[in-house]
C-alpha cells in the first residue's frame, strides 16, 4: 500500500453521538449521504462538529433533512461561510424514508443520527437509526450493565 493511502486511512474521522445509544433503543440502522457546502466538510475533515441534541424528520414529500446539528465554522472561510446548525438534507432511498415513515406512527420512535464518518472515497456519510426512546427504568438497568461491566475488568 502507498504511503497516501496509509495516511488517508490513518486520520480516520469518527464524530459519534454517545448520548443516543443512553437515551434510544435502536431497531434498524442505515448510512445516509448529505449534502454539505465546501467549507462545511473541511470544518468536519478537522473533526470540528457535534451530533448532541440532533435528529430527523422526514417531510410530507418524503425528504429526510436533520435538524441542530452543529458544524463549527470554517476558520479560513470568507464571507461565504455557513450557518453553524442549519437544518441538512440527507440522501435515502423512497422505499425505506416511506418504510421508516410507516413506522413513526407507532409511539416513542423517531429517527436519530448516530454516527457521521468520511468513507474511503472521502465522501462524508451519516449512519442514520430509527429508534424507540427509552424509559427511565431501562435508562437505569443501562447504568446498572455498564458499572458491573467495569467491576469485572
Amino acid at each position: 500500500m502507498s504511503d497516501k493511502k496509509k495516511d488517508r486511512f490513518k486520520n480516520r474521522i469518527e464524530i459519534v453521538n454517545r448520548k443516543a445509544k443512553f437515551d434510544y433503543e435502536f431497531v434498524e440502522t442505515e448510512v445516509a449521504g448529505i449534502i454539505l457546502t465546501g467549507t462545511e466538510i473541511k470544518s468536519i475533515r478537522e473533526g470540528r462538529a457535534s451530533l448532541v441534541d440532533t435528529y430527523c424528520y422526514i417531510t410530507p414529500n418524503t425528504e429526510l433533512f436533520v435538524k441542530n446539528m452543529y458544524i463549527a465554522k470554517y476558520e479560513d472561510g470568507t464571507y461565504l461561510n455557513h450557518e453553524e446548525r442549519r437544518e441538512r438534507k440527507l440522501l435515502f432511498t423512497k422505499r425505506q424514508l416511506r418504510k421508516w415513515q410507516n413506522e413513526l406512527k407507532n409511539p416513542r420512535m423517531t429517527i436519530v443520527p448516530v454516527k457521521m464518518f468520511i468513507n474511503d472515497k472521502g465522501m462524508c456519510k451519516v449512519l442514520v437509526a430509527l429508534a424507540r426512546g427509552k424509559r427511565e427504568y431501562d435508562k437505569r438497568e443501562s447504568k446498572i450493565g455498564r458499572a458491573s461491566c467495569r467491576e469485572r475488568v
